[in-house]
């Protein structure tokens, strides 16, 4: 038996040989996933000392890829919460963004005072770990705490406030301060400074042949997302489908994303709007979660037939040059025919898929802009309450039930355009929302965790239909005097 850990469901024991029991693809096979494949390739995987010097000998395979989504199956009880959030990096005095050297000095004084150890690359510091934590660093320079996978939304709020002090400790001696926006509000593209960080040198020449806004998304953007667990293969479905019809709900509650080069720029969350045109193939609403054949093995089919943006060996980057990973898989005659395919690299390759909710060995909501310390916890709660109660998430399933692909393609469209006002059937998406509210605010009454606190803010966003980017629009018209240079007062953590 290894022991598995997904990134918001630590603790969980999965006998891999017993994978069978936790899911069938066709009426006729079952899946067993040889056990030296996963234990070799896993990152998140603590096992004994023998198991962990497993040699892969035998080829990977499809039924590998797709026991790796099962082998995330795990009871109720031990399903858990994992938040990430992104902060933008400034220059209190002139409202600049960070230059690569000023980060390094903030990760490294982090890492000393408060005991993370540092993450390098090439000699350089690229982030830290501590634990199931870490902190990372963005394309651009946005700072990213990827939390612990923990069992309340009191802890994941209690893991961001520790992290915001620890930062804002340094940061403050350093004249660095944070934003919580879901975009860069004042400086141009080319302002921005790059993280020297070879994995995003192969991402960006990817995203550049497949859309305009690729390196857009990855310099300026900022989100919040919650990561949540799966109990079977029918569970990962019903919460996939559900998540995913209301992924553009949580884009209006939390638009938070209208300036861009100083100037309002058309949309509540540009954050949103940029992923429109950022590699189609493997972003938005991909409509095949909603058809009779979605499972495990339909989300493997749909990667394995995406280009790999890079491989990885010993510790250097190599150029993939639109092979996808069914062509690695297959052993197809390339300039990679010497490497073989690891579990490793199809982690590496589904974390280069981006649609509004992905599948890991758990799921993950990524519909939502960066905010407020409030809104950071309201995020979680609204997708625990919806997905983690069996009576909401059923209610969620049967409201979005008759929704047609066009009218969910529809609000992926107009959402980050006018948010909550978005007209949808025989009124404005404000009506759909209210009612999504309650039901997050029962399932989480119904946790009995005394958590409905944390869906406060959004409460406020519902009731009114008034967005955190119109809210900002209205000072920029009012009190801030056509200027966005308040906001990084406003804003600041």
């Amino acid at each position: 038996m290894a022991l598995l850990l997904s990134s918001c469901g630590a603790g969980a024991v999965i006998d891999l040989s017993a994978l069978k029991t936790y899911v069938s693809f066709t009426p006729k096979k079952t899946i067993t996933c040889k056990r030296s494949k996963i234990v070799a390739g896993n990152q998140w995987i603590k096992a004994t000392a023998s198991a962990s010097a497993v040699v892969v000998t035998e080829p990977l395979t499809k039924e590998d890829l797709i026991a790796y989504f099962a082998s995330g199956c795990k009871p109720k009880e031990m399903w858990r919460i994992g938040t990430e959030h992104e902060k933008i990096c400034f220059e209190v005095e002139t409202l600049r963004p960070m230059r690569y050297e000023q980060i390094a000095a903030l990760l490294n004084s982090v890492s000393e005072r408060f005991d993370w150890d540092k993450v390098m690359e090439n000699g350089r510091i690229i982030g830290l770990k501590q634990g199931m934590k870490s902190i990372s660093l963005e394309p651009g320079g946005q700072l990213e705490l990827s939390g612990a996978p923990l069992e309340t939304l009191h802890q994941t709020c209690d893991e961001l406030n520790s992290h915001l002090y620890q930062v804002k400790t340094v940061a403050e001696e350093l004249g660095i301060g944070f934003l919580g926006i879901g975009y860069e509000p004042k400086c141009r593209l080319e302002e921005i400074n790059t993280v020297p960080k070879r994995r995003y040198d192969f991402v960006r020449d990817h995203l550049q042949r497949f859309g305009s806004s690729g390196p857009d998304m990855m310099l300026r953007t900022c989100t919040v997302q919650v990561n949540l667990d799966y109990r079977s293969e029918t569970d990962m479905i019903r919460k996939f489908r559900a998540s995913l019809a209301l992924q553009p709900i949580a884009t209006a509650l939390f638009a938070n994303s209208p300036f861009s080069n100083g100037k309002p720029n058309g949309f509540v969350s540009m954050r949103s709007h940029l992923w429109i045109d950022t590699d189609k193939n493997r972003t938005g609403m991909i409509p095949f979660v909603f058809d009779d054949s979605f499972g495990f093995e339909r989300y493997v089919e749909y990667a394995l037939d995406l280009p790999m943006c890079f491989l990885h060996r010993n510790k250097s980057y190599l150029s993939c040059r639109g092979m996808t990973f069914r062509d690695f898989l297959s052993g197809k005659i390339s300039h990679l025919s010497h490497e073989q395919p690891t579990i490793n690299d199809w982690e590496n390759h589904i974390g280069t898929i981006w649609p509004e909710v992905r599948l890991k060995r758990y799921l993950e909501m990524r519909g939502a802009d960066g905010g407020s310390r409030e809104m950071l916890c309201a995020l979680p709660a609204f997708w625990v309450g919806l997905l983690y109660d069996e009576d909401s998430l059923q209610a969620v399933l049967d409201m979005v039930a008759d929704w047609t692909r066009e009218e969910r393609e529809m609000l992926r469209t107009q959402v980050p355009v006018t948010g909550l006002k978005t007209m949808f059937r025989d009124g404005p998406l404000k009506h759909v929302a209210e009612d999504v509210l309650k039901l997050a605010k029962d399932g989480l009454e119904r946790r009995e965790y005394k958590e409905t606190g944390f869906l406060n803010a959004i409460t406020e966003v519902v009731r009114t239909g008034v967005t955190p980017a119109e809210k900002l629009l209205e000072l920029y018209n009012g009190d801030w005097g056509q200027s966005v240079d308040p906001l990084f007062q406003e804003l600041q953590f």
